[in-house]
């Protein structure tokens, strides 16, 4: 029984010696699948009754992870949702809905409450919430509610910010 357990531990050892595995930091970068959005922003901003937001000239170093529309049915309450990783992993979101924005606001950031003090973002002031999981920079204008949500702090989250432009389609 000894001898059995001998071979068996030494068959495992020369497995896990001669099986390629990657514990380093690019192993976890290639994890997450990258998604390209260019189409579905094309899409949203024909679809939406509102200027859809999307950054642009972010660095290479910012990698989009998920991307959706979701149109209503009575025209109202549209959700415009880009999922990214910032150069350090974070997750970062940009979320908008003409739905009404404390509900809306809620939902997206997870339970996140409005805290003092706003994020300057170019010309715009920012409102700041933060919650147990999730930092957001919100803005709310006629007909439509940004929040820039996730777990990157509120200094990357004002790069994403900044680098977002609306259009209609």
């Amino acid at each position: 029984m000894v001898l059995s357990l001998a071979v068996i531990g030494a068959l495992v050892g020369a497995i896990y010696i001669f099986i390629p595995h990657d514990d380093s930091a690019d192993a976890e970068k290639s994890a997450v699948k990258t998604v390209d959005y260019r189409v579905e922003v094309i899409t949203a901003r024909r679809a939406a009754p509102y200027a859809v937001a999307a950054p642009e000239g972010l660095p290479k170093t910012w990698r989009a992870t998920s991307v959706s529309y979701k149109a209503s049915d009575d025209g109202k309450g549209g959700a415009w949702h880009l999922g990214m990783l910032d150069p350090e992993q974070e997750y970062a979101s940009v979320e908008q809905s003409d739905a009404p924005a404390r509900k809306f606001i809620r939902e997206v950031t997870l339970g996140a409450t409005k805290v003092e003090g706003k994020q300057a973002v170019g010309s715009k002031k920012w409102d700041r919430y933060k919650g147990d999981r999730y930092r957001a920079l919100v803005r709310e204008e006629s007909g439509v509610t940004t929040v820039v949500t996730g777990t990157a702090p509120y200094g990357r989250l004002a790069d994403l910010a900044a680098a977002l432009v609306a259009k209609k389609g």
